[in-house]
Formats: structure tokens, C-alpha cells, sequence
């Protein structure tokens, strides 16, 4: 795979918005819309919609690019298990993308940040957070963390970008700036490019979600706790 590809499939399920791209050449056909329980039964017909509108089918395809995660356990596993029967029925090799490296393309290409510690919401009052630097070419970031929105640091030059102020806001520490960003499946198309050249590529059988997060759920006493706890609650 090279540098050169330019038949692209992306998608990304991880948030409440589905997103999903076709480049063919210079042609960029997008589909942005719900997410969450939604996109398990409106992906599939969105994808070949778009394909058909660009002309291609699934075989002719560079690669098939999805959000890997972080993010939602149900929407990271139904990306994941779509590009894998897509790739095995194909023949077509899938780029796993992480989610917070695409909400940083997404700040840099929408507001020109080069300094961007991306956020996303992880639900029971956390984030997943991780940094990336576009003035160091090359540079895949830091490993995705989960932490707790007060325990989020940044320089005073680097800017935040994600889905995580209308919740957290308060919370969080002042930066160079706030930006509200997805992993929109655009962003991984432009991130597709030199994800490929540097061989990041894989064969469906090796495609996996990312899960920063071990436990998914809580029991009914850690519910209870969390509700009784002062500050603002994730919904």
C-alpha cells in the first residue's frame, strides 16, 4: 500500500454521530447522521449508497479505513466487526484509525491547530484524552489515556479539541483555545494517506477495537455512589 491510494472507504461509529466518507480521486462524496443504536442499522446501506454514488464497488477499493476507538464499546464493535466483513468479503486490507488522532486532524484542518490535546467523553465522568503535535511530521501521539476531567493537563501553547465541553467544561484546565471536533470519517481520509505509507494497514483478521477502558459497566452500588456524589453527572 502506498502513499498514491486514492479508492477509500472511512467510517466512524465511536460517538452519538455517524460519519462516513468515499474518496475516489478528487471526488469526496460524505454522510454525516445519528449515531449510537442508530448506526448498526443505517451504516451498511449508508456505505453503499455513497460507493454507488462514486462508482466504485468494495473490491476496488485502496483500503477501508475506520475509528478504532476510543469511544463507545457498542459503536467501536459494530465499526470494527462492519470493516471486517467488508475487508474479508473483498479482499480489501482495513486502517484501524484512533478516534482522538482524528478529532486533532479535524482541529487542525478546521482551525489550524498544530498543538492539539484531543478529548473525547467516556461517559461515568471521564475522558479519553491523548496529544498530538502536527509540527512534528511523522509523530503518531501519545498513548490514549482515561482520566478524569480535572486531571487533564495542557501546555500553555497546545489548544483542546472534542466533544467534552458542553459537560465538562468547568472542569477542565484553560488552554490556548477550545475547539469542538469529531472523528468525522474526512479526517481519516486525510490522515489515510501517510497512515498507509507507514504501513499501518492490516489484514481484517488483525482489526480490533480500542479499548482504553477495561470495565464497561458498573454495578448497581458504584451507580448509586456516583449519583449521590457531588458535581456535575455525565448523562
Amino acid at each position: 500500500m502506498t502513499i498514491a491510494a486514492t479508492r477509500l472507504l472511512a467510517f466512524d461509529t465511536s460517538t452519538e454521530v455517524l460519519s462516513v466518507a468515499v474518496r475516489h480521486g478528487e471526488l469526496l462524496l460524505t454522510h454525516t447522521g445519528a449515531g449510537g443504536a442508530q448506526a448498526s442499522s443505517t451504516l451498511i446501506p449508508t456505505i453503499e449508497q455513497l460507493l454507488a454514488q462514486a462508482g466504485l464497488t468494495l473490491a476496488q477499493l485502496d483500503a477501508i479505513a475506520f475509528g478504532r476507538g476510543p469511544g463507545s464499546f457498542t459503536g467501536l464493535r459494530t465499526a470494527c466487526s462492519v470493516a471486517q466483513g467488508l475487508g474479508f468479503g473483498a479482499g480489501v486490507p482495513l486502517l484501524p484509525v484512533d478516534t482522538l488522532h482524528a478529532v486533532a486532524e479535524e482541529a487542525r484542518h478546521r482551525f489550524g491547530a498544530t498543538r492539539v490535546l484531543a478529548l473525547l467523553d467516556a461517559r461515568m465522568d471521564e475522558v479519553y484524552a491523548a496529544r498530538y503535535d502536527f509540527g512534528q511530521p511523522g509523530q503518531a501521539g501519545a498513548e490514549p489515556q482515561l482520566m478524569a476531567p480535572e486531571h487533564v493537563q495542557v501546555a500553555p501553547d497546545w489548544v483542546l479539541a472534542g466533544n467534552v465541553f458542553a459537560v465538562y467544561g468547568e472542569r477542565l484546565p484553560p488552554a490556548a483555545a477550545r475547539h469542538e471536533a469529531l472523528p468525522t470519517a474526512e479526517a481519516m481520509l486525510r490522515l489515510a494517506p501517510e497512515l498507509l505509507a507507514a504501513g499501518r494497514a492490516v489484514e481484517p483478521a488483525q482489526a480490533w477495537p480500542l479499548y482504553v477502558r477495561d470495565k464497561v459497566a458498573q454495578t448497581t452500588e458504584e451507580r448509586a455512589a456516583l449519583k449521590a456524589s457531588p458535581g456535575p453527572q455525565t448523562p
